[in-house]
């Protein structure tokens, strides 16, 4: 679903009895047997717990993965990734989740995903719509279109997992992956080191000014760039790489670049621009 300002809507959908029926009829030899094994070794939640944990914390760059933010209405939205869903779905056992693109249209990609609880008979449908037009209108070429429909399908995929999995175990997760990342930056110069850090990838990677880096945490200048505004760089910079928004949306370069363009004036042919006045200095007083 698409409003008036392009956003792409995406569409949860709790399947019913009968939806659920007819997902197992599709495949139903193979699905028996994994709810008949489901039923037989049941999942243990303190055990899906603990090694989700372990492993986003193995490493910061993992943990980097499982969290992304975007500015959105002057708000801050954070949330999980594909990555921590995928980590966490391996972990909690007898779930079955898939996702595939379903429609590449003119200007759309659709995709779908499903998740599949065999141990509480529970599923739902996800589906996604992103945008394969760039700022100008123009398509996107088709390798842009295929990284576009794996974006899609990969939200879809989170949206279900998170959906089926209980929020209380996630948000654990979720929680020990971002203390991972941020660390202890009570002392100034590690502060220093790591604003510096990530202010030079952001200049580097998206070529984003000071202004825009500023704008973007709600700060007014790079002094003020603490704690939160770190884990909102490192959460944007995830969202970035997952295809969430991009570099030109998130600094709002688009409509900086249409409010120039609505304000330039009109030199089209039937206007045409007066010559400027010769106004020689003849010495003589004006009569």
């Amino acid at each position: 679903m698409e409003n008036q300002n392009d956003e792409i809507i995406e569409q949860e959908i709790v399947l019913s009895q009968k939806d659920i029926s007819y997902y197992l009829q599709s495949q139903k030899a193979e699905i028996d047997m994994q709810i008949a094994t489901a039923k037989a070794f049941p999942r243990d939640l303190r055990r899906c717990v603990d090694n989700s944990i372990v492993t986003v914390t193995l490493s910061e760059e993992t943990a980097k993965s499982c969290g992304y933010e975007l500015p959105r209405g002057g708000k801050k939205i954070r949330g999980k990734t594909v990555h921590l869903a995928s980590i966490v779905a391996q972990n909690y056992g007898n779930l079955r989740a898939e996702s595939r693109v379903t429609e590449v249209s003119q200007n759309y990609v659709s995709a779908e995903a499903v998740a599949f609880d065999l141990e509480n008979n529970y599923a739902v449908k996800s589906e996604v719509r992103r945008k394969i037009l760039d700022k100008d209108g123009k398509r996107y070429s088709e390798d842009m279109i295929h990284t576009t429909g794996l974006a899609a399908a990969a939200i879809a995929f989170r949206n279900v997992t998170l959906r089926v999995i209980p929020r209380g175990i996630t948000d654990k997760v979720y929680q020990a992956a971002m203390n991972k990342i941020t660390g202890d930056l009570t002392d100034e110069q590690k502060m220093l080191e790591i604003r510096t850090k990530w202010l030079k990838h952001y200049k580097a990677k998206y070529g984003a000014t000071d202004e825009e880096i500023l704008k973007m945490l709600g700060v007014n200048s790079i002094q003020e760039i603490g704690q939160e505004e770190i884990a909102t760089l490192i959460g944007t910079d995830q969202a970035i790489k997952d295809g969430d928004t991009t570099p030109d949306d998130l600094f709002e370069r688009n409509t900086r670049e249409k409010v120039r363009k609505e304000n330039s004036p009109d030199l089209s042919d039937d206007q045409p621009v007066k010559p400027a006045e010769n106004k020689e200095n003849t010495g003589k007083l004006p009569l």
